[in-house]
């Protein structure tokens, strides 16, 4: 009979079971829906097998005496959790920006301003944070509000690298909320841009062709970019650097294998170890807290806030600018790369079909990844 009762589905508790729900749904949005599906998939695999009971998955070198064999895997993963928070975003973020094309921002410098617009996101959070903490509704200080604020740049390696520095509690609430929240830029940003321009803004045609960009512009612009951020903003180095290092890799032309690698094998090999990681960090009796609905929603404040943030700059430059500009593609000066873009894309081509912004799009979108690493560099310097 007790042997019986040992079994997995008697100790199941209630907010065990919830995050199976919660895991099954990741799983099925990355399969049916295909948002983000290399995050989603081993977040949501993760959240299974660290809330069904009796597994030995999350068991720890510690608590077997540091014996590694004796040891789970997950449980290897989180207590060697400051580790993998801290090297994998950076080594992510040298595939990631392996992967990216600098030339539309090369081309329309002034889309930076986009991209830093679309980080107001991040103020507001913060301060929200801040309030919750002040008049105790949460227990949520300075280095809270942090962590919870970072969420709006919409940046999954961002916001666990910054969250591992100052509020490690909060790790796998804050980037499950990052990047579901990423996965969700289809569904939440429409509303926003829709609410914030008009029809005719919306319909603002914009030459389907930006000028080209020379081999020697994009080899140079990672090279600038590195020495004038980190000079600026020292800690966003481990970022920054990494990010401009990866397009280094891609753009000299000289080192194919390399960049091949941190395109596929590097970044594959990160994305699995650090999601399955993220999902396993979240056991029902951690997550089924108060505190953590409040970083859900303070993170989805996070996300609108810089939407609006990105849109509201366009319509101003939308003013100022001597060609027709469509300042819908403010929207995309959240970091969530491409998706954000594409979104644009498709909001734009919807109110008029001859409306092609992706390319447009991508210059803020590109920018706001260097945005929210510097304003994770800025919050370390500030508070770490």
């Amino acid at each position: 009979m007790n042997e019986f009762l040992n079994l997995g589905l008697f100790q199941l508790t209630w907010a065990n079971a919830v995050m199976l729900v919660i895991g099954l749904v990741f799983i099925w949005l990355a399969i049916s829906k295909k948002w983000e599906p290399y995050e989603l998939l081993p977040i949501g695999i993760g959240m299974i097998l660290a809330n069904l009971p009796g597994t030995g998955l999350l068991i720890q070198p510690q608590q077997v005496g540091g014996q590694i064999g004796s040891a789970g895997l997950l449980g290897i993963f989180i207590e060697f959790g400051l580790l993998r928070y801290t090297v994998l975003p950076q080594l992510i973020f040298i595939g990631l920006g392996a992967m990216t094309d600098f030339s539309p921002l090369i081309a329309k410098p002034k889309l930076f301003i986009l991209g830093a617009a679309a980080q107001l996101g991040i103020v507001i959070a913060f301060l929200g944070a801040l309030a919750l903490g002040h008049f105790g509704i949460a227990d949520f200080g300075l280095l809270e509000a942090a962590a919870i604020a970072i969420i709006g740049g919409a940046d999954g390696p961002t916001t666990i690298y910054l969250t591992s520095k100052l509020a490690p509690d909060l790790m796998g609430v804050a980037a499950v909320a990052a990047y579901s929240y990423m996965a969700m830029v289809a569904f939440i940003q429409p509303p926003i841009i829709r609410a914030l321009t008009s029809k005719k803004e919306r319909q603002t045609y914009m030459q389907s062709q930006i000028r080209p960009v020379s081999r020697r512009e994009r080899i140079m612009f990672p090279v600038i970019c590195t020495i004038v951020v980190i000079l600026l903003v020292p800690q966003s180095a481990p970022l920054v650097g990494m990010f401009m290092f990866g397009n280094l890799l891609r753009e000299s032309g000289v080192v194919e294998r390399l960049s091949v690698s941190a395109q596929n094998s590097l970044i594959n090999i990160t994305t699995i170890i650090l999601m399955l990681s993220i999902g396993a960090s979240m056991p029902g009796d951690v997550v089924m807290k108060p505190e953590t609905l409040m970083v859900l929603g303070l993170g989805l404040v996070a996300f609108a806030g810089g939407t609006a943030g990105g849109v509201l700059m366009g319509k101003l430059m939308k003013v100022l600018s001597r060609e027709p500009f469509n300042p819908i593609i403010g929207a995309a000066g959240v970091s969530a790369v491409p998706m954000a873009a594409r979104v644009v894309q498709h909001v734009g081509q919807k109110e008029n079909p001859k409306n092609f912004l992706l390319m447009y799009a991508m210059g803020p979108n590109v920018a706001g990844v260097i945005g929210s690493a510097v304003v994770a560099g800025v919050l370390l310097n500030m508070l770490g």
